[in-house]
C-alpha cells in the first residue's frame, strides 16, 4: 500500500469507521461502498486536500469516484 492509500485508508476511517476497509472493493463508487453522503464525501475530499497541501475543486470531483481513482487522483497531484 502507497502513502497515498494509506492516508486515504485512514481518512475514510474516521468518515466511515464501521467499514471494514479490507473488505472495500477498490472500484466501487465510494459514496456507495462507504454509505457517506455528500457532506462526509466533501469531509474527505477537504482533508486530503488539507493533509497533502494540494487543491480538490469540486470540477473534479467526477474524477475521485471510488478509491483506486481517487488514489490515483492524489498521487498525480503529490509533489
Amino acid at each position: 500500500m502507497t502513502d497515498t492509500e494509506s492516508a486515504l485508508t485512514e481518512e475514510l476511517h474516521k468518515i466511515a469507521p464501521d467499514v471494514a476497509l479490507t473488505d472495500i472493493d477498490r472500484s466501487a463508487d465510494l459514496r456507495e461502498e462507504f454509505d457517506i453522503d455528500s457532506m462526509d464525501f466533501l469531509n474527505l475530499v477537504t482533508a486530503l486536500g488539507k493533509r497533502f497541501n494540494i487543491p480538490m475543486p469540486e470540477a473534479d470531483y467526477p474524477q475521485m469516484q471510488s478509491f483506486d481513482d481517487l488514489a490515483k487522483y492524489l498521487g498525480d497531484r503529490r509533489p
